[in-house]
């Protein structure tokens, strides 16, 4: 007497299993297993991205009558060039990065016009310029997922002057959109490139030292 509605209900649940089996995502989250990324490429050419990179300096002052010191930080993102890795692992010689230091803000616009005017100058020497010469925490093929830190060697000029220096940070690789992205820093001195330190209103002395920062986004294409 019951046969029928058992057969019926019986027949209702495999149908609602089947349904909600076919709506399941697969092994890897929706649409699949997910695709491993690219294999490292032997170089890279890496074109900065304007939006989102930035070149900054930080200086500490110390003003008349005040017991602690202040942090000073100007920032600019007119930033441009291009860095070669080719497939041997050195840089291309036609590698460059170009800060336009025009563009230098800070939060005082008294502090800006000194180092614009006084400081760097930038009348007459407008830009910085950081031509690599080596890379180093890379292996010849350079991957295209993950994290590696890295330091890089070059001749960098300012104010007229060119020394060698080192930039080291950490930079992530994304597969997605084929982009390079991170931070490297490095320590200059105002001798060093025969700067004159700021001197506004109630400063008193700026430390010899400064922490210059690059942020940089690179889109990634073949050498």
């Amino acid at each position: 007497m019951f046969r029928k509605p058992t057969l019926l209900l019986a027949g209702l649940l495999t149908f609602a299993s089947a349904a909600i089996h076919a709506q399941m995502p697969g092994p890897g989250g929706p649409g699949g297993p997910q695709q491993p990324p690219p294999p490292p490429t032997p170089g890279a050419k890496l074109d900065v991205i304007t939006e989102g990179s930035s070149a900054s300096y930080r200086v500490t002052e110390q003003f008349v009558g005040v017991a602690f010191t202040n942090e000073a930080i100007g920032t600019t993102n007119l930033v441009s060039g291009t860095l070669i890795i080719k497939a041997d692992g050195t840089v291309d010689p036609s590698s460059k990065i170009t800060v336009d230091l025009r563009g230098l803000k800070s939060d005082q616009d008294q502090r800006d016009g000194f180092v614009q005017n006084r400081t760097l100058e930038t009348a007459k020497y407008p830009t910085a310029e950081f031509v690599p010469t080596k890379v180093t925490g890379l292996d010849k093929l350079i991957p295209s997922a993950g994290q590696a830190g890295i330091a890089l060697t070059g001749n960098l000029t300012i104010h007229g002057v060119t020394k060698e220096v080192t930039f080291q940070g950490i930079a992530t690789f994304n597969p997605r959109d084929n982009m390079v992205a991170g931070r490297a820093k490095t320590i200059l001195t105002f001798d060093q490139f025969g700067l004159n330190p700021p001197k506004i209103g109630r400063l008193a002395s700026v430390e010899n030292k400064i922490d210059l920062e690059l942020a940089y986004r690179f889109k990634r294409s073949l050498p």
